[in-house]
């Protein structure tokens, strides 16, 4: 099971890559679009994480201590969303400046990242369920994180930057529908417990 690690630690740092340079763009360039894709790739970055543990501890990881990791970390996510989902609503109203090439770059850096994690994981993807669905999910992202650039490129076509923050909205609610689905999932495992393994004794 080590040739699985290989690859789940270069999609680990791909996507570390993805979030640092996200968060640092969209902070600095003030685009709440960018700043909600760079929270989003922080569940990605927690789920590879957990597989990298996974495939290198002896008894890798239990599946009660990959859900709750999973329950802390939508959680978490719901919080940090929600909090600016709250801004975003508040510069629909009087949207602040953005520089429009800045959302524009570093959401097609974050795409091509996300394409790039997936590329990693495309092979291991075959080995079990988790990593099949980090493979899935981040061929995905590589849509999501387009959507910032189309936030930039809205800017810079008529100079109005209420589509960053109107455009962030949707970003969101990529964020905010997976880590509900976690929570009431979480919520029926308590009822209906099952006994999950996953590392390297588990396939």
């Amino acid at each position: 099971m080590a040739h699985r690690r290989p690859p789940l630690t270069l999609a680990l740092a791909l996507n570390t890559g993805v979030l640092v340079a996200e968060l640092g763009a969209g902070l600095a360039g003030n685009s709440l679009s960018l700043v909600m894709d760079g929270v989003h790739n922080v569940s990605d970055e927690a789920a590879l994480a957990l597989l990298v543990l996974a495939y290198t501890l002896p008894a890798g990881l239990s599946g009660n201590a990959l859900r709750f990791a999973n329950l802390f970390n939508s959680a978490g996510l719901l919080g940090i969303t929600g909090f600016l989902v709250w801004r975003a609503v508040e510069r629909l109203g009087q949207p602040p400046a953005i520089l429009g090439i800045i959302p524009l770059v570093a959401g097609l850096i974050g795409a091509a990242g996300n394409w790039g994690v997936a590329r990693a994981l495309r092979e291991s993807s075959r080995a079990g369920p988790a990593i099949r669905l980090a493979y899935v999910h981040n061929l995905g992202d590589s849509l999501v994180s387009l959507v910032p650039v189309l936030a930039g490129a809205l800017t810079l076509a008529t100079g109005r930057p209420i589509f960053d923050p109107l455009l962030a909205l949707l970003v969101a609610a990529a964020v905010l529908i997976p880590s509900v689905r976690t929570l009431i999932t979480f919520r029926r495992e308590l009822a209906w417990p099952r006994n999950v393994a996953c590392g390297p004794h588990s396939a």
